[in-house]
């Protein structure tokens, strides 16, 4: 018995299927990468903190505090909490809930005072130094240095930046330096984009190399938390 043999018109649809498929896929990844960019257009809409009114409260808390971290800390979280209504976003005022961040090579303490979708405000720092790589973000962050001094090198520079107690390091999103929290440092950061895309960064020095997966725990339950609040109140 002989085998059936395909017809010219089997033949056609059987060469135009993986053009058919290829097209689709290509239209889909085109209208993702257009609603992608139409999202980046308008994310500024769900910002609620402005870095110069930021600037200013860790400029106060170091001049109301000079010598007492914990108390410039409590300063800023007391204000924030003041000014900002619990109904319009979340704020993590409980002090104690520090965890280790380990990202980029650099190792220190981190304690999660607010994140969303498009923004995120955070003490990070250490007594003891340290330094590693900034990461190459989706979101502008700015460093408010509260205690000790930051230093960044950018490739092709031949001298550090420094940026001193009460001055701002911003770093547009896209762009990468080597940074060192010299001799004990603790800043108030704050970053504005797509915090979502900066996970992977933070998280990729304790899957691969520490294996803190208790801090790990810590930092997605605490900011998991914070970011489900901030949805439910439609804070994005």
């Amino acid at each position: 018995m002989s085998a059936r043999k395909s017809g010219p018109i089997e033949n056609g649809e059987e060469r135009r299927s993986p053009i058919i498929k290829w097209a689709t896929r290509i239209m889909v990844l085109s209208l993702f990468i257009a609603f992608c960019g139409w999202l980046d257009t308008v994310k500024h809409q769900w910002y609620i903190f402005e870095p110069s009114k930021l600037h200013a409260l860790a400029q106060d808390a170091i001049a109301a505090h000079p010598d007492d971290t914990s108390a410039m800390v409590h300063h800023i979280v007391s204000n924030l909490t003041a000014e900002y209504p619990s109904n319009k976003i979340r704020i993590n005022p409980d002090e104690r809930e520090w965890f280790f961040n380990n990202a980029g090579g650099a190792m220190g303490g981190m304690y999660i005072i607010h994140t969303s979708i498009t923004e995120y405000l955070i003490i990070f720092g250490t007594p003891l130094g340290t330094e590693g790589h900034t990461g190459i973000h989706t979101a502008d962050d700015y460093f408010h240095i509260l205690v000790g001094e930051q230093w960044a090198y950018a490739p092709g520079s031949y001298e550090k930046e420094v940026y001193p107690a009460g001055s701002v390091h911003l770093m547009p999103r896209g762009v990468r330096k080597q940074y060192k929290m010299h001799k004990g440092c603790f800043a108030l950061e704050y970053a504005r984009g797509w915090i979502p895309l900066m996970l992977p960064f933070g998280f990729s020095d304790a899957l691969t190399s520490t294996l803190d997966y208790m801090s790990v725990y810590d930092m997605v339950r605490i900011a998991g938390r914070e970011l489900i609040g901030n949805l439910l109140i439609g804070k994005i």
